[in-house]
């Protein structure tokens, strides 16, 4: 099987070590200009960037001049680069004063910067990707790694060693479970309770690090009276989080028993109306034992996106300045308008995110200004925020993809670099600086943005402070802004690097912050000596409340709701969307439901159901039997937007309720109700990507190929196929195949020799054909004789069938993986050996080891 992958990763980058996901892995396919923007266009025209800039200029001076600079707002994004992050954040809070700046990395981020906050009095992540090696002991709590984090996932798989526990804290049982030596799946919204519990373990057992917190740290007896009054003893944990007793008492012995103990957590923890208090939690239990900051010993916050760090640097979010600076720190607010030059400077925070599209829908913002993100999908309600974007009088969407939710709404839209055309900086997880080269020229017009919003700052009036003349230039002054009234207390600091010449900026090695003149190397771990960032040097215990997040009566006929991401996908699929090797693993849009809940609902696998919310949203998607789910509890991903498919939007189901300290949505727990579609009949559509929709169904999924598009379809009512195929196919068809008992119609049209169109349709999903084979004569070729006589059979008998994809790397199906785990192959190892699968992002591996347990058992003697 030949690699057709012209992507390798970078052998000496710290991060990951040459190693790429399945998303690196096909960057080719992702970072192309097919459906780019490359103009600017304003309603609907294209136009030359001067009138375009003419027209953000313009709109903003009128905004500012009839109702105030706080009628502008600004929606960033962690796809955004560091120097584009700040100049977009001293344009909005500096120079046109409105303090509504904030960014998608509230949706994913801000409970661990709110819990670092109130707890090492900075938002900092005091460890590193190392200590995921050297951990003795790997707590891996609400983060599906294997699939979210897959290089770090195969660092932590390789460094397993005879002693070192993995414990997985998830109520599903998701690919990183099959690294774990315990998996608590607990009830969703415990997990204070969980960590409250561990604590009064902790202090009960004698396992508290008194001279560490009596030297370094506030707040502990208060904390623990908070917890002793709500966890109890593991019984009362046990049955507040609806798991085994001995499975409570396992975890808290070995977190007890092991100094050296990472807690690595995510979105599971911190998407939750108390993420902040997940969050504190987590770190209650490691500044108790003294393991922060050490080797193989932190809590460690996995980030969600590639810059969400580097836009908390730069004040990002709407209650931050800049450079870790905050509006109640007194005197921040004066330095920092002092070092921009200006008087504008907003007097308190601005409206986080969820608050910043209701006060869009209020109509208090007249000027939005989007930058490289989806938010008509990706947050809650979403249909509320697309009428929220619809009354806003202008628009202003600066992205590199044309055909978004977002840009559909949009009355500005300028052509930005997409990833791959850019140059500038990112800051990962661990504090890692990295420099991001542009590998490519920019599609059409494309620009950077931030030289976008320095043309904007200069025609606004402030020509000097925007005279920047490269991203260099940009880091320069970031670097020396973070070095502002900073006397150590603040640890980011990039002061060594605020001379940077351009040269040594192009060649800027990954370094981890803070780095100063002392200390140019940079720093792996913070807070090992026991200083931390606060006024007093000491860390703060944070009482939090063992209280279930959001946890309503579930009602007779509902369920509760967990949405999440996939392993092969990104965000709202706006570039992988259109990658055909990362759609295959999951083509649509699912629903995991525990097989006895399908049971006892009459649905079966492969159904089509809706999933209804008290807020009227809905879902629909392919039925998946899935025994890692929780009885009770459904799982929904959070990919797919309309452009991609009907009601399959994860957000249409989250209602906006935040976190009081981090403003972060719950978007892990909701209520649904479940029902069939009852679809009389499904199809798959191909047709040519250019061809006109001619049809008309009552659930639909794309499905991109190389040279076609693939449509998912069923309807609930019968069709007359003879009466509209014409319609369907774009013509009269050339052959037709039909059998009313079965069901069945099959047609395809040709045209000039080449394959046009084909429908197939079933009365069952699953008595429909893989389409791999129909979708690579689409590649203009004159159709042979033979290949005719396959259309309608879907397959030609020269052809392998390999079912459905499960290694997406090397395009590896199960079909495949059975044949050869029957001929032998009875190891992951084996299998890699034979077909590649499994060699390469290691994400697949589950999966795998699935497939030979299954065989085992399917052929062990009865």
């Amino acid at each position: 099987m030949a690699d057709q992958r012209p992507v390798s990763g970078d052998l000496a980058h710290p991060a990951n070590r040459g190693r790429l996901c399945v998303k690196g892995a096909n960057l080719h396919e992702t970072t192309n200009s097919e459906g780019n923007l490359h103009h600017p266009r304003v309603l609907g025209s294209r136009v030359s960037w001067d009138r375009a800039l003419d027209e953000v200029t313009g709109a903003i001076r009128q905004a500012m001049f009839q109702h105030g600079p706080g009628s502008v707002a600004f929606y960033l994004s962690g796809q955004l680069l560091t120097e584009d992050y700040y100049v977009a954040n001293k344009l909005a809070k500096g120079f046109i004063g409105t303090p509504h700046v904030d960014t998608n990395s509230r949706l994913c981020m801000s409970s661990a910067v709110a819990a670092h906050k109130r707890a090492f009095g900075e938002d900092v992540v005091p460890g590193c990707y190392e200590d995921l090696e050297l951990a003795d002991l790997l707590v891996l709590a609400g983060s599906n790694t294997a699939w979210n984090h897959p290089v770090l996932y195969q660092r932590m798989k390789a460094a397993g060693r005879p002693g070192r526990r993995v414990v997985v804290i998830d109520p599903r049982r998701t690919a990183t479970a099959e690294l774990a030596d315990l998996h608590l799946a607990i009830r969703p919204g415990t997990d204070t309770t969980l960590f409250n519990g561990l604590l009064v373990w902790l202090a009960d057992a004698g396992a508290v690090d008194g001279a560490y917190v009596d030297a370094h740290c506030s707040g502990f007896d208060e904390t623990l009276v908070s917890a002793r009054a709500r966890a109890f003893a593991p019984e009362n944990v046990a049955e507040a989080c609806d798991i085994p007793v001995d499975d409570v008492v396992s975890f808290y012995r070995w977190f007890t028993e092991t100094p050296r103990t990472v807690t690595a957590f995510s979105q599971g923890i911190n998407q939750s109306v108390v993420g902040t208090d997940n969050g504190n939690a987590i770190i209650n239990c490691h500044l108790a034992t003294g393991r922060v900051g050490k080797p193989g010993a932190s809590p460690l916050s996995l980030t969600g996106q590639p810059n969400a760090m580097g836009g908390r640097e730069v004040g990002g979010l709407a209650n931050t300045l800049a450079a870790h600076l905050d509006y109640d720190i007194p005197g921040a607010r004066e330095a920092v308008a002092e070092f921009w030059g200006t008087d504008r400077l907003p007097q308190a925070p601005g409206y986080k995110a969820v608050d910043l599209f209701d006060a869009v829908h209020r109509g208090e913002i007249k000027v939005l200004w989007i930058m490289g993100t989806n938010p008509a999908v990706s947050l809650p309600q979403s249909r509320r925020v697309r009428e929220a974007m619809s009354r806003c009088p202008v628009v202003i969407v600066s992205d590199c993809v044309s055909h978004t939710d977002t840009t559909a709404l949009a009355d500005i839209l300028l052509p930005a670099r997409g990833w791959g055309e850019k140059d500038g900086t990112v800051t990962n997880s661990e504090r890692c600086i990295s420099r991001q080269r542009a590998f490519r020229p920019p599609t059409g017009e494309a620009r950077a943005d931030w030289q976008i919003l320095a043309e904007v700052g200069r025609r606004l009036g402030y020509e000097k402070a925007f005279a920047w003349s490269s991203p260099a230039a940009v880091f320069r002054e970031h670097a020396r802004l973070s070095a502002l009234n900073n006397d150590g207390i603040r640890r980011f600091n990039l002061s060594g690097l605020a001379d940077l010449a351009d040269e040594a900026y192009d060649q800027l090695a990954p370094v981890q912050w803070p780095i100063t003149t002392g200390q140019p190397e940079g720093s792996k771990r913070l807070f090992g000596d026991g200083r931390y960032s606060t006024l007093d040097g000491r860390a703060c215990f944070i009482p939090v409340q063992a209280t279930a997040s959001g946890q309503a009566v579930v009602s007779p006929g509902q369920m509760r709701l967990n949405t999440g991401r996939i392993r092969d996908q990104w965000h709202t699929m706006t570039r992988t969307g259109r990658a055909p090797r990362l759609v295959q693993h999951r083509p649509e849009p699912f629903v995991d439901i525990h097989p006895l809940d399908l049971s006892a609902r009459g649905i079966r696998e492969g159904d089509l159901v809706s999933l209804t919310a008290e807020n009227g949203g809905v879902f629909t998607g392919r039925v998946r039997a899935e025994p890692g789910q929780r009885q009770g509890e459904v799982f929904v991903p959070i990919h797919w937007s309309h452009q991609f498919t009907g009601e399959g939007l994860a957000s249409a189901l989250i209602t906006p309720v935040t976190d009081p300290f981090s403003g972060q949505p719950d978007s892990k727990n909701g209520l649904v109700t479940v029902t069939s579609l009852s679809a009389r009949w499904h199809a798959r559509l191909l047709r040519h990507r250019e061809a006109s929709r001619g049809w008309q169904a009552d659930y639909h999924t794309l499905v991109p190929q190389h040279h076609c598009n693939t449509w998912y379809l069923a309807g609930k009512q019968p069709e007359d196929w003879h009466r509209t195929i014409t319609r369907w196919l774009g013509g009269a068809p050339d052959l037709v195949l039909e059998d009313s008992a079965a069901g069945t119609f099959r047609a395809a049209r040709i045209r000039h020799g080449q394959l046009d169109g084909v429908l197939l349709v079933a009365r069952d999903a699953s008595h429909l054909p893989d389409t791999a084979w129909l979708a690579s004569l689409f590649d203009g070729r004159e159709l042979s004789r033979q290949e005719r006589r396959g259309l309608l059979s879907a397959r030609s008998v020269e052809t392998e069938d390999i079912g459905a994809v499960v290694c997406s790397c090397f395009g590896v199906g199960e079909k495949q993986i059975a044949a050869a785990i029957g001929a032998g192959a009875g190891t992951v190892e084996a299998l890699g050996e034979k077909l590649r699968c499994g060699t390469n992002c290691g994400s697949c591996t589950p999966e795998l080891k699935a497939a030979i347990e299954k065989h085992r058992l399917s052929s062990a003697p009865v």
